[in-house]
């Protein structure tokens, strides 16, 4: 299929459909957890990985059917260069440790966003992990990396004019072809921990009717119990999608 034609007017295929909410998490709070400990900033984000890996394994218990998290922002690259090489350092020892045993339960594994600014040994793991999860269907989880929402619409934008879409040939579902990952459903419920309340550049597109949820506690400290908990605020909720 030539580029142009990915971007023809076409239905995306529907998502099949789920028994519990495609789920966005903005894991905010590790630095802070681990400095009100005088602890490294970097085992913060250690110790953040151990929350993904049970938040992973409640969601597949919750049957949540995918499950998006925020890992690392085009923004995080203006972070300390020491903080910066802990963090690569960390998504490699996370690849490698903690994601093989989550493949076992049948988790199949996304990145979303760039990867050519990380390091090659990153790189190479990111895409093996990939093609060794490709056959799963209990979860699907998306990790951003070197993701920014804005960033992503501008090369959508890039994509199609270099595709020579004529102008009016583009809509919503044909702009949406033109996003990073066309299969990633939208969250339909979007959770961030840490106590801010803003989205952080996150899936401008995606989260356009997301309902939000805020925890105060840092992601570190986040359990079973306080996704749950989101769950059934969401569920509680009536979703009009901007009609009455």
């Amino acid at each position: 299929m030539g580029l142009l034609d990915r971007f023809r007017k076409q239905r995306l295929p529907e998502p099949e459909p789920e028994p519990v909410a495609c789920v966005a998490i903005i894991l905010d709070g590790n630095g802070r957890w681990a400095m009100s400990r005088g602890l490294p900033v970097a085992e913060g984000h250690r110790e953040g990985t151990r929350a993904v890996r049970r938040t992973v394994e409640a969601a597949i218990d919750l049957g949540v059917g995918a499950l998006v998290v925020y890992g690392f922002s085009t923004e995080n690259w203006t972070r300390p260069p020491d903080e910066v090489d802990a963090l690569m350092e960390i998504f490699s020892e996370t690849i490698e440790r903690e994601l093989p045993d989550l493949a076992k339960q049948g988790v199949r594994v996304r990145f979303l966003g760039r990867r050519d600014r990380a390091p090659e040994v990153l790189q190479d793991r990111m895409a093996e992990l990939e093609a060794s999860t490709g056959a799963n269907d209990r979860l699907a989880l998306w990790i951003a990396f070197d993701y920014g929402g804005r960033a992503e619409l501008a090369d959508a934008a890039r994509r199609l004019v270099t595709a020579r879409v004529p102008a009016d040939e583009i809509d919503e579902d044909t702009f949406a072809r033109a996003l990073y990952e066309p299969e990633l459903p939208d969250p339909d419920l979007l959770i961030r921990t840490g106590g801010d309340r803003r989205i952080s550049n996150f899936l401008l597109w995606q989260l356009a009717y997301a309902e939000l949820v805020f925890v105060d506690k840092p992601w570190p400290d986040f359990t079973v119990d306080d996704l749950r908990a989101a769950l059934a605020e969401y569920a509680g909720r009536e979703r009009r999608f901007g009609g009455r």
